[in-house]
C-alpha cells in the first residue's frame, strides 16, 4: 500500500509507465495533505491548544470562529511571525538517521473594524494568514540484501532501467538485492488565505458570523534516491548488448513535484455568550476547493566503472491540472471563565472519505475515479479534540496559557501512535488596554512509515517531532 507523504514518489513513476500519454503523480496522500487542518495563526489560540471556537474574541476569530468578531468593541490590527522545525528520526534496515527542515514566515496581518450600531454589534474583518506549512524531511541509509528498486521497476514494466543500461531489451537485469539504499526527501510550501469576514449580534448575546477565503499556495516535494553496489557484486554487463554497462556502481533517481495552488472556501460560525461566565461556539467549514497545477519532473542516472548514463528528463516529466475538494468540518466548543481562569475545549468532526479529486486536465477520468475509490477504501472519519487553559494576573497584565490537542490519523487501521499529538504553552502581555504581545510554543510528536517502493520491500519507520513558535502583536484602538 502506498503510504503517507514520504511513500509515493516511486509509485508516481510507475504510473507514468502504465499511462504512456501522461504522467500521473497523484495519490491519496495528496488528498490528505490538503484535507488535514493546519495549526492556525494566533499565538494566544495556539498557546491554548487551538481550543478557540468557543472563545474567539479577537481578530483571529476570522480563522477559528467568525461569529466571535461580533464581540469586538474596538478596532484591531494584528500581525505575527512564526518559526517551525520538523525533525524525522528514520530507521531503515536497522540504521537510524536524523533529518530536519525549518522555515520562518510572516504569519498574519489582520484588521477588524466594528461599525457603530444603536443595538447589538456589526463587525467586519480582513486578514492575510498562513493556515498550513508543508515542511517535511526524511533521510535514510542502509543495506538491503533482499530487494532493489531496479527489479521492482522492471516487474512493473518501467522503461527506466532499460534507458539507463541497467537491463536488456527484454527488461531483464542481473541486478537484484545486495545494494546499499539511501536517499533524502525535502518538502516545503505553505497555504495562504486572504479572508473577508463579518459578524453581527442577531439576538442578545447571540452572534452569527461568516468568512470567505481566497486561497493561494505552493508545495514542493524533492526526492533523491540512490542504490550503490558497495560490495562489487555486479561487475559484469547489466545490458549484454552494451559494453558501457560493465561493472555497475550506482543507480540514481530524482523526482520533483511542484504544486501551484489556488482556491476558495466558506465558513459559518455561531457564538453565544452566557453572562460573563461562559461562551458556546459552533462552526461549519464548507468544503475547500483547491485547483492544483502540478509540474512533475524526473531525472536519473546510472554509473559504471567507465561511463555514466543520464535519463532523458522530458520522457518522464509532465504537467497536469486537477481539483481536490476537501470534506466538511463541524466544530463545537465551550469556554468557561472562573476567577481569572479560562477553560476551553472543542471537538471537530471530519469525514476524510468525502475528499474528492475532480476536473482533471491531462489525466483520464477513469484514473481519477480510481483515486476516489482509493480514498473511500483507505481513509475514514475522525474526531479531533482540543483543550486549553489561560490564567490572567490582572495586576501584572500577564496571561499564561497551556493546551493539548490531537489530530487522529485519517488512515484506516492506524494505531494511536500515528495520531498527531501536540502540547502547547504560551504567555501574553497587555499594555494599557491598547497593545498586547503574545508568545506561543508548540511541540508535536507522532510516528509514521514510508515505502520507497512496493509494500514493505524498502520501508522506513519514522519518529517525527515538530517545534513551532508564534509571536503575535495586536493594537486595539
Amino acid at each position: 500500500m502506498c503510504r503517507r507523504q514520504y511513500s509515493c514518489a516511486v509509485l508516481s513513476i510507475i504510473i507514468i509507465v502504465f499511462f504512456s500519454i501522461n504522467g500521473f503523480a497523484q495519490n491519496v496522500n495528496d488528498a490528505v495533505r490538503l484535507a488535514q487542518p493546519g495549526l492556525g495563526m494566533s499565538a494566544r489560540a495556539l498557546g491554548m491548544g487551538n481550543s478557540y471556537v468557543g472563545l474567539s474574541d479577537d481578530a483571529s476569530a476570522a480563522y477559528f470562529n467568525p461569529a466571535g468578531l461580533g464581540l469586538l468593541r474596538k478596532m484591531e490590527i494584528a500581525g505575527g511571525i512564526n518559526y517551525n522545525k520538523i525533525n524525522n528520526s528514520a530507521t531503515f534496515q536497522g540504521a537510524s538517521t536524523d533529518y530536519s527542515n525549518s522555515n520562518t514566515d510572516l504569519d498574519q496581518i489582520s484588521f477588524a473594524f466594528p461599525f457603530p450600531t444603536l443595538r447589538g454589534s456589526l463587525v467586519f474583518g480582513m486578514s492575510y494568514h498562513k493556515t498550513k506549512d508543508f515542511n517535511g524531511a526524511l533521510s535514510f541509509n542502509g543495506y538491503n540484501k533482499n530487494s532493489s528498486m531496479i527489479q521492482y521497476l522492471l516487474q512493473n514494466s518501467s522503461t527506466i532501467p532499460y534507458d539507463l543500461y541497467l537491463a536488456d531489451k527484454d527488461y531483464n537485469s542481473a541486478i537484484g538485492g545486495g545494494l546499499n539504499q539511501s536517499g533524502t526527501i525535502l518538502q516545503s510550501g505553505t497555504i495562504d488565505n486572504y479572508t473577508f469576514s463579518g459578524a453581527m449580534e442577531i439576538n442578545r448575546n447571540l452572534f452569527l458570523g461568516a468568512n470567505i477565503d481566497i486561497i493561494s499556495g505552493k508545495y514542493e516535494n524533492s526526492r533523491e534516491y540512490y542504490e550503490d553496489d558497495s560490495y562489487n557484486l555486479y561487475q559484469g554487463l547489466t545490458d549484454p548488448n552494451s559494453a558501457i554497462s560493465k561493472d555497475f556502481r550506482t543507480f540514481y533517481l530524482n523526482d520533483i513535484i511542484n504544486w501551484d495552488l489556488s482556491g476558495y472556501d466558506l465558513k459559518l460560525g455561531l457564538l453565544y455568550q452566557f453572562q460573563d461566565f461562559a461562551r458556546f461556539g459552533a462552526t461549519i467549514q464548507f468544503p475547500k476547493t483547491y485547483k492544483v497545477k502540478e509540474d512533475y519532473k524526473v531525472a536519473g542516472s546510472s554509473d559504471f566503472s567507465a561511463a555514466s548514463v543520464q535519463l532523458d528528463d522530458g520522457k518522464y516529466s509532465d504537467k497536469v491540472e486537477y481539483t481536490i475538494v476537501t470534506p466538511y468540518e463541524f466544530s463545537g466548543g465551550v469556554a468557561i471563565n472562573y476567577r481569572g481562569f479560562i477553560f476551553s475545549g472543542q471537538i471537530t468532526y471530519i469525514d476524510y472519505t468525502q475528499t474528492q479529486f475532480e476536473d482533471p486536465t491531462g489525466i483520464s477520468d477513469s484514473y481519477i475515479a480510481g483515486l476516489n475509490k482509493n480514498i473511500k477504501d483507505q481513509l475514514n472519519s475522525v474526531v479531533n479534540y482540543n483543550l486549553g487553559l489561560e490564567y490572567t494576573f490582572s495586576d501584572l497584565g500577564l496571561r499564561i496559557r497551556g493546551g493539548y490537542f490531537v489530530q487522529p490519523s485519517p488512515y484506516k487501521g492506524d494505531p494511536s501512535d500515528y495520531n498527531k499529538k501536540y502540547v502547547t504553552g504560551g504567555f501574553g502581555f497587555l499594555v494599557e488596554d491598547a497593545i498586547s504581545i503574545d508568545f506561543a510554543y508548540l511541540h508535536g510528536f507522532w510516528k509514521d512509515y514510508g515505502d520507497n517502493y512496493g509494500t514493505n520491500l524498502s520501508r522506513t519507520y519514522q519518529d517525527l517531532t515538530l517545534n513551532k513558535i508564534i509571536v503575535t502583536g495586536t493594537y486595539h484602538f
